[in-house]
């Protein structure tokens, strides 16, 4: 008799992963603490190493080193001879956040903030969900209905109700302008927490999402200190904090003068912060106050906001602190901009900013 017979499934363990792909992994995460110093995160991957014996007698950090070399992640070609990061290794960093990222959304239950803007559009996904009251039958996927149906009730006098029913999502084929701003003043890296990293891994996997996934969308991303720069997809491993106030008033100017010049009809704003502006420019001074809420500061803030929502921009704003007072500016700023607010632990950061991507495109902004 000619068949099939199965058995239990044991994946392979960690350990038959190859001694370089196993240090490659920490070296990345290091990589993107150090903000892309290649000598000081191989130093922290030695003292690592010392301490949780990493390496073995036949595989040390030496020929970890000569291997990242010969694979072409890193090379000799800084301005004083030091190791840098090559492309690789930069398109290496935005695939691993991405899969570190997207991948727990997708294996994840559906959050808080479902939409009613899925369900039917141009171009089906891969996505399955339950039967909704309106979906039309060409949505049903009727292999898997007919499989819960025969689960669920078995194969002996088989019927289907509508609790078996699984529909296929689809997405509407737009086009998305998307500005991400990230909060770059010393705030980020206060009291021991550092909130950059995890603002950085964000814009690295949104930018392979789009990159792979929506390549007819657009995704700029900038910074904000005393001032606000548009920065590189490529760059985004190497941003650091600096010793700035937060001049939201700046970086909302610039997402502002960014998405005049796109085409699509579809755009909306970014936002990771974790903290109130406490600076404007007047002219070629700034105005700055640390202290509290200013009002001046505020007020502008508020007003461009609302041109915001005029030119219909929406803002989704990213607040990565939980301050009683701070909530009451995100909710003002969040009124006058008709936008979107989440409060978010770093850890589900990510989620958040995919999930919002992601039920923006099924809707007309």
């Amino acid at each position: 008799m000619i068949g099939h017979r199965f058995s239990k499934y044991t994946p392979p363990p960690d350990e038959e992963k190859s001694d370089f792909d196993r240090l490659m992994k920490i070296f990345m995460q290091l990589v993107l603490i150090t903000s892309g110093n290649v000598s000081e995160a191989l130093q922290w991957l030695t003292e690592v190493d010392r301490q949780y014996n990493l390496t073995t007698p036949q595989y040390g950090i030496g020929n970890f080193i000569e291997d990242l070399k010969k694979n072409g992640f890193i090379s000799e070609e800084g301005p004083k001879g030091e190791f840098k990061l090559n492309a690789k290794s930069e398109q290496n960093l935005r695939k691993s956040a991405l899969e570190e990222i997207f991948g727990k959304l997708k294996k994840s239950k559906g959050g808080e903030h479902k939409t009613s803007h899925s369900g039917r559009g141009d171009e089906a996904t891969t996505d399955r969900r339950d039967y909704e009251f309106g979906d039309t039958l060409e949505q049903i996927s009727m292999t898997d209905s007919i499989r819960n149906a025969q689960i669920n009730h078995g194969y002996e006098n088989f019927f289907m109700t509508e609790n078996d029913l699984e529909v296929l999502e689809s997405e509407a084929k737009t086009q998305t302008s998307t500005v991400l701003m990230i909060d770059i003043s010393h705030s980020m890296i206060l009291y021991g927490e550092d909130r950059i990293t995890p603002a950085k891994k964000v814009a690295m996997a949104l930018a392979e999402l789009i990159t792979k996934k929506y390549p007819k969308d657009t995704l700029d991303v900038l910074v904000f200190g005393d001032d606000a720069w548009q920065v590189e997809i490529k760059d985004l491993p190497y941003l650091q904090v600096g010793p700035y106030h937060t001049n939201t008033v700046a970086g909302l100017e610039l997402a502002m003068d960014i998405l005049r010049r796109r085409k699509n009809s579809n755009k909306q704003v970014f936002m990771i912060t974790d903290g109130k502006p406490t600076c404007i420019k007047e002219g070629i001074n700034y105005y700055k106050n640390s202290f509290g809420l200013d009002n001046k500061i505020l007020a502008r803030t508020l007003n461009l906001a609302s041109q915001l929502r005029k030119i219909k921009i929406p803002v989704t704003t990213f607040m990565i602190a939980t301050d009683p007072y701070l909530k009451a500016f995100v909710r003002d700023f969040t009124k006058a901009n008709n936008g979107n607010a989440y409060y978010s632990g770093l850890e589900g950061l990510g989620n958040l900013v995919f999930e919002d991507f992601k039920k923006n495109r099924r809707k007309n902004l």
